[in-house]
């Protein structure tokens, strides 16, 4: 029996936002298409009729999950640009690191998605690099002329191997989980704002170098 493009439509949409739950619950390895289309509400077929394979819906899902994370980051916003401060109490935190199913996919995928396939690898990459873009004009606002780039993409890697690992430690110590959302949310406030030190301590020292010589 054919269905409405209306219809067709909302299966499809249905099947991406299943993907994408079941994506970052259990990673992409773990979850198959019968699972995907029971979530979904769906059949094999109707999932086949909109994706030529698991790896096609795949991106689908990481780039809706994707879509979700950057709403989040750009909901509220500073002078013009994301509330990155309210961004990064939002993502370490304990309600964050247990909520697998509707949180950041790359702190979901990061452990898994060198194995997959190059156009996810893509996808994945396109994801990151959006958020070390928002990071970087902030860093370089905060700090004109400071390397905000290397600094950026530190954060951002930072994020998402920080909520990895406190998932990771979560059962067998929570503490832990927690005191390491707490230590990385405040080594991200250091690495934004800071100043360097490194230039004014290597020219004292080299100025004490030369009072000693004279």
């Amino acid at each position: 029996m054919r269905i409405s493009k209306e219809k067709a439509a909302e299966n499809r949409a249905a099947l991406i936002r299943a993907a994408s739950k079941l994506f970052r619950e259990r990673g992409i390895d773990g979850v198959g298409v019968a699972e995907i289309s029971k979530e979904a509400g769906l059949t094999h077929g109707a999932l086949y009729a909109h994706f030529a394979s698991k790896e096609e819906l795949a991106l689908e899902a990481l780039s809706y999950g994707f879509e979700q994370t950057q709403a989040r980051m750009f909901a509220s916003t500073v002078d013009g640009m994301p509330d990155l401060d309210a961004y990064l109490d939002y993502y370490l935190s304990v309600e964050d690191r247990d909520d697998y199913a509707a949180r950041c996919p790359m702190a979901g995928a990061a452990s898994e998605i060198g194995r997959q396939d190059r156009a996810l690898s893509m996808r994945f990459t396109e994801g990151y690099m959006v958020m070390v873009r928002a990071f970087e004009r902030q860093i370089a606002a905060n700090r004109p002329g400071s390397d905000a780039l290397e600094r950026a993409m530190v954060v951002v890697a930072t994020m998402i191997g920080s909520i990895s690992v406190a998932r990771g430690v979560a059962k067998a110590n929570p503490a832990l989980s927690e005191q390491l959302l707490k230590s990385a949310r405040q080594m991200l406030d250091e690495l934004m704002l800071a100043t360097d030190q490194a230039a004014p301590q290597g020219a004292a020292a080299s100025d004490a170098g030369s009072a000693r010589a004279n």
